[in-house]
C-alpha cells in the first residue's frame, strides 16, 4: 500500500508529467484522443484517492471514518447537507466501513469536473482537465474537504449546462444539498441572471478589497448573522496564536484571487469579448471571492475562499479558448497560462507551505 504522505507528490508528479506531454504534442493531439485520454484519467483519479488509506494526512476523512456507524437509516429531513450527510448515514448502515463511501465521492468529485470541461471545451478537454487537476485546492478538496469538494463540482455541471435550465436547476440542487455553503455560489448564479451590468460587479470587487486592507469587521458580522450555525461558528471565531493556521490580512490570497479578475477586466474592457457562459462565470467569480476578502480575517478562511476558487481554473482558461482570433495575445500564450498555473501549485505545495 502506498504510504498516506505519498500521495500528494504522485498525484502532484503524474499531473505535472501529463501536462508537459499534452502542451508538447497538443497540435497532433486527436479530439477523441483527448476525451478518451481524460476519461482514463479521470478513472485513475477516482481509484487512485477515492481507496486512498484512512490517515491523518487527509485530515476530515479520519472524522468520517471514526462517525462511521452501522446504525438502521432513515432519511432525516433537518439534516444540516441534505443529500451528503444521508448518503453518509445511508452507506454506514450498509457497509462496515467508508471505503465505498470515498469512493463513491471521489467518483463525484472528479466525473463532475470531468463533465464539466467535456461540456465547455469539447474540443480540448484533456488539457482543461488537467489544468483543473492542476489547480491549488484541488487535491486537498478531493481528500479532506470532500463535502465542498463534491459539491462545487455539482454546480460546475450546472455552470456547464446553463443553457438547459432544467438541468441546470437540478445539479444546483444537488450541489447545495451536498454542501450548505453552496449557497453563496447558488445565489451569485440567480444574481448574474438579473444583474449584468460588468463595471459594477468591478467597481464591488474592488470595494471589497479596500474594506479588507481597512480591516473592518462589520460584514463579517453581518454574515454571521445571515447564515446558518455552522458558517457563523467559522466566521464568529475567535482568531488566536496556536490554531495552527495563518490568519490576518492574506496578500497571497489576493494576488492569487486577482489573476483572473485582470483578465477579466482585459478581456471584457479592452477585447470586449462577448460570451454569455464567461460573463456568468466571471461575474459569479467577483461576487463570491469579494465576499471572501470581507470576511479574510476569519479562521479558515480558505474554506470560504473555495467558494470562488473552484471556478478559477476554469475561468482563467476559458478565454484563451473562446477568443476566436488565432493571432490574439491571449491565444497564443493559453500554453504558458497552462504552464504557469502548474508553476504555482507546485510552488505553493513544494515550496511555500513545505
Amino acid at each position: 500500500m502506498i504510504p498516506a504522505y505519498l500521495y500528494k507528490y504522485i498525484y502532484l508528479l503524474l499531473v505535472t508529467v501529463l501536462t508537459l506531454t499534452v502542451v508538447k504534442y497538443r497540435r497532433s493531439l486527436k479530439v477523441n484522443e483527448s476525451i478518451i485520454g481524460s476519461a482514463l484519467l479521470c478513472l485513475f483519479m477516482v481509484l487512485f484517492i477515492g481507496f486512498r488509506p484512512v490517515s491523518i494526512y487527509f485530515v476530515d476523512m479520519v472524522n468520517y471514518a471514526n462517525w462511521w456507524g452501522g446504525a438502521w437509516w432513515g432519511f432525516n429531513w433537518s439534516a444540516e447537507n441534505l443529500l451528503f450527510d444521508n448518503l453518509y448515514q445511508y452507506m454506514g448502515s450498509v457497509f462496515p466501513d467508508g471505503t465505498v463511501f470515498f469512493a463513491v465521492i471521489a467518483g463525484i468529485y472528479f466525473v463532475g469536473m470531468l463533465v464539466a470541461c467535456r461540456k465547455l471545451f469539447p474540443a480540448n478537454t484533456l488539457i482543461v482537465f488537467l489544468v483543473c487537476l492542476a489547480a491549488f485546492s484541488t487535491f486537498s478538496y478531493g481528500t479532506n474537504g470532500i463535502k465542498a469538494g463534491a459539491a462545487a463540482s455539482l454546480f460546475l455541471v450546472a455552470l456547464a449546462y446553463r443553457d438547459n435550465i432544467v438541468v441546470s436547476v437540478l445539479f444546483l440542487f444537488l450541489s447545495w444539498g451536498f454542501h450548505h455553503s453552496m449557497q453563496m455560489p447558488v445565489a451569485a448564479y440567480v444574481l448574474t441572471l438579473i444583474f449584468k451590468n460588468k463595471k459594477w460587479y468591478f467597481y464591488g470587487w474592488l470595494f471589497c478589497l479596500l474594506m479588507a486592507v481597512a480591516h473592518l469587521s462589520f460584514f463579517q458580522n453581518l454574515f454571521a448573522g445571515m447564515t446558518d450555525e455552522s458558517g457563523a461558528g467559522y466566521l464568529n471565531w475567535e482568531v488566536n496564536d496556536d490554531w495552527g493556521g495563518k490568519s490576518g490580512f492574506r496578500i497571497d490570497f489576493v494576488i492569487y484571487s486577482a489573476v483572473p479578475v485582470v483578465i477579466g477586466y482585459y478581456v471584457k474592457f479592452k477585447y470586449q469579448l462577448e460570451d454569455r457562459l464567461y460573463d456568468m462565470m466571471l461575474y459569479m467569480y467577483l461576487t463570491c471571492n469579494g465576499i471572501w476578502m470581507l470576511c479574510m480575517y476569519a479562521q479558515f478562511t480558505n474554506r470560504i475562499a473555495y467558494l470562488s476558487w473552484f471556478m478559477y481554473p476554469i475561468l482563467l482558461v476559458y478565454p484563451c479558448y473562446a477568443i476566436v482570433d488565432k493571432n490574439h495575445p491571449l491565444v497564443l500564450v493559453r500554453q504558458k497560462v497552462v504552464l504557469l498555473h502548474l508553476a504555482f501549485t507546485l510552488f505553493m505545495v513544494l515550496i511555500y507551505y513545505a
